[in-house]
């Protein structure tokens, strides 16, 4: 009897052991968060962007009628502010330097006529309003985006004008002074941010001009600020 309450008692601490569990131990687990993606585009962003430029037209030299010139290189600024870094306006001005080949023809009576071959350089420029939509791509630094724009281009468009004489003799030929045109654009890029507040910018713009074969193409690169 003596043995039996003896086991009796073994096996009811052993139960009780078993149902009391894993000793706490007074510490507890706790999760760390993998720390947030750094931002390098910011909402209400202002950015000012320095950039170079290389022009060249649709058509050759001969046939445009605007530039005039197969190619040209110049330089630009552009002012833009976003909007919660998705959308932003703004504008832009910019300016090539571009040679022009021209003929001149002089009457010289009787004898014939005398035929000289100029060249113009000249600064051909513009100033546009714009509207840009970037993606600045998740825990990058790179933001595609697109754009377009409309406004005015000045410095080109210069006319050979035919003079005629009293009787309608021909006497030779006048270079017209430049015009200013229409202009749209519309083009695509990436934004690669070095840090938050500076980054490097490539694009491709098309550019539409008022009238026949004036249309040219714009490559872009240079320096973003942001404020």
């Amino acid at each position: 009897m003596k043995k039996l309450a003896v086991t009796f008692c073994a096996i009811a601490a052993l139960a009780s052991a078993a149902y009391a569990g894993p000793e706490y131990s007074g510490k507890e687990t706790k999760q760390v968060a993998p720390p947030p993606c750094p931002q390098w585009y910011a909402d209400n962003e202002f950015n000012v962007n320095l950039w170079g430029t290389y022009l060249f037209t649709g058509t050759d030299s001969a046939n445009d009628r605007y530039v005039e010139a197969d190619h040209a290189w110049g330089g630009g600024i552009d002012l833009k502010y976003f909007f919660h870094r998705y959308f932003g306006i703004g504008i832009e001005g910019w300016a090539v330097d571009a040679r022009r080949t021209f003929e001149d023809i002089t009457s010289l009576g009787n004898v014939g006529l005398l035929r000289t071959t100029g060249h113009e350089n000249r600064a051909i420029g513009s100033v546009l309003g714009t509207l840009t939509l970037r993606y600045p791509i998740p825990c990058t630094r790179f933001a595609p985006y697109v754009f377009a724009g409309g406004g005015a281009i000045f410095g080109g468009g210069e006319r050979t004008r035919v003079l005629v004489g009293n009787g309608g003799f021909f006497m030779g030929t006048q270079q017209t002074d430049s015009t200013t045109k229409a202009i749209g654009q519309f083009g695509g890029g990436i934004e690669i941010r070095i840090t938050p507040h500076i980054g490097w910018l490539n694009d491709f713009s098309w550019n539409v001009v008022d009238g026949p074969e004036n249309n040219f193409g714009i490559v872009r690169s240079g320096v973003t600020f942001a404020f």
